[in-house]
Parts: C-alpha cells; structure tokens; sequence
C-alpha cells in the first residue's frame, strides 16, 4: 500500500491532463487498479461500524473519536517523516481541512454518536446515501458531467441500499438520525475534496496531513475524554480502536484516495454502493445480529448498479 512520494514520479496514481480523463473513464490499466483500491477502502471502511460497537464496550464516544485520530495520527506522521513528504502547497491547505474535518472529525465523531442508540444495519443508511452524495458534490464542487445513465444508476443503487437498511431496521427513525445525516454531508465533502487533491499528491500524503493537522486538538480532547468518560479495557475494545485507528481511519482512506484519484471521485464513491451490505455481513458474523432472506437479492441489485455506474461514461 505504499504510495509515491511526488505526484510526478514515474509509479504515480495522481497524474494530470488526459491520463486523469483517461483513467476515469475506464477501460485503461490505472482505471483498473484504481478500482481495484477503491474495493479495498470499501471493505476497510465495512468494519468501522461494527468496531466502533466494540469499542464503545469499553470507551466513551468522545474517547473512541479522539483515540482513533491520536493513534493513526502518529502512524501518518512517522510515515510522512520517514518518507520526507513535503509541506504541503499553500493553496492545497483549504481542501486539507476539508478532509480533516469531514472524514478525520466529523464523521467518526457523530456516526460514534449515532451508534449509542442505533444500531449498526441502522446506522448502515448513511454510507447508503453517502455515494450519490459524495457524486452530486464532486459535481458541482469540480463541475463534473455525468451521464443520464450514471445518474440513474446511482440513484436505483441509493434506493436499494437505503430500502433494504430501514427495513432491516424496521423502517422506524432513531435517535441517532440527525447524527447521521450530519456525517453524511460533512464526509461527503471530506472525500470529494480529498479525492480531487489527490490527484496532486499521493494518498498518503492527503489523509496523512489531514491527520496530522488533526494531532494537536485530537490530543487535548482525548486527555478529557478518557478522564471524563468511564474506561474499561477489553479485548473488543481495544481490538475496535485498533481497526479504527489503522484500517479505517489510515490505511483505508489512504487506498480509497488513491482509488478516486484513479477513477474520478463520483465513479469510486459508487464502489461504496457495497459497503452497507457488507457491514451486514460483519454484523451477523461479530455482533451477533440477525439479517432477513432479503439480503441475497439486494445484494445482487447494488452490484448490478455498481457495475452500470463503472461502466457508463461521463
């Protein structure tokens, strides 16, 4: 998973001019493998809910959300020290502060929130609806066109997933809805904005200084979450600060940035379309929860929807 050091080196994802619009439109060996990492922070991003559950067994919300940046923070910082990253542009700044407080902050923060009273096939309805609005931002952010077959696509996959996470919720809103409608619009930002800086700089380096950006507050508000929230260690929730820390929060992003700069950002965020489903699956097989027959046939509509939207040019 390690990624260039310049956006101009030889191996780089994040190139310009018409090998961008080539590799978005697919059908070209970059588009190919930028897919292919977009799967990968998929099925990163697929366990944070249910280790967010685990780790809120022994911690407090605020104390999951602060934790989890400290840690990955520091994994961010020693990579970008050991591989002499360079500051950052001036002008690249704002969209930093974009991604920090979209997927670094905010959307850990109030989906850790959401998940005190919801459950996870609940709290499933946000990454639902977070491609078709990560698309429609990307578009009017970047001024983006799309098909008419893109478009609806991606709203048939929006309504497959939504439909089939309120019914395994029974259809009822929650108390965590407002939370959750929140992290979606704040993370899509986050990944529209990310997704196009990193087309001028390696993945690495965007959600690493979105971390590192992140360290000083994150350090503060951990040091009065842990002594003002109640603390029992287990092995759940350590094993889930653990994941959300490295794999959701770094490693995942890290990947899934390099896939959009790969693909355009609107195209990968439809790779998403599959993650609700299998968030499902990791909360049957690690929380213990019960899927209806449903789940087969949605499954099978997402990614007949996934595949339209990949193939369709924009």
């Amino acid at each position: 998973m390690k990624a260039q050091d310049s956006a101009t080196s030889s191996t780089a994802i994040a190139v310009s001019g018409p090998t961008v619009a080539a590799a978005t439109t697919g059908g070209t060996p970059a588009a190919a493998e930028g897919t292919v990492l977009a799967v990968l922070g998929v099925a990163a991003f697929s366990l944070t809910f249910p280790a967010t559950a685990w780790a809120l067994e022994g911690l407090g919300p605020w104390s999951v959300t602060t934790c989890r940046v400290v840690l990955a923070a520091l994994v961010a910082g020693g990579l970008l020290l050991a591989r002499r990253a360079p500051l950052p542009a001036r002008r690249q700044w704002p969209a930093l502060f974009a991604v920090a407080g979209g997927t670094v902050v905010g959307f850990p923060l109030l989906t850790t929130l959401a998940l005190r009273t919801s459950t996870t096939s609940h709290a499933a309805v946000v990454v639902g609806l977070l491609p078709l609005t990560t698309a429609a931002y990307a578009a009017v952010r970047h001024r983006t066109r799309h098909s008419r077959a893109f478009w609806a696509a991606a709203l048939a996959g929006a309504a497959v997933v939504i439909g089939f996470a309120l019914q395994q919720s029974g259809g009822a809103p929650t108390l965590g809805d407002l939370y959750l409608f929140a992290a979606l619009l704040v993370c899509a930002a986050g990944y529209a904005e990310g997704g196009g800086l990193a087309r001028e700089m390696p993945g690495r380096q965007v959600i690493g200084w979105a971390l590192v950006l992140c360290l000083p507050v994150a350090a503060a508000g951990a040091a009065v979450a842990l002594w003002a929230e109640p603390v029992r260690i287990t092995g759940h929730a350590v094993a889930g600060l653990l994941w959300l820390a490295v794999g959701s929060q770094f490693l995942g992003l890290l990947v899934w940035y390099r896939g959009m700069a790969a693909i355009g950002v609107a195209r990968a965020s439809q790779v998403q379309l599959a993650q609700p489903l299998l968030t499902l699956v990791w909360s049957v097989s690690l929380l213990g929860e019960h899927l209806s027959p449903a789940t087969p046939l949605a499954a099978v509509a997402v990614l007949v929807c996934i595949v339209v939207t990949q193939r369709t040019r924009g």
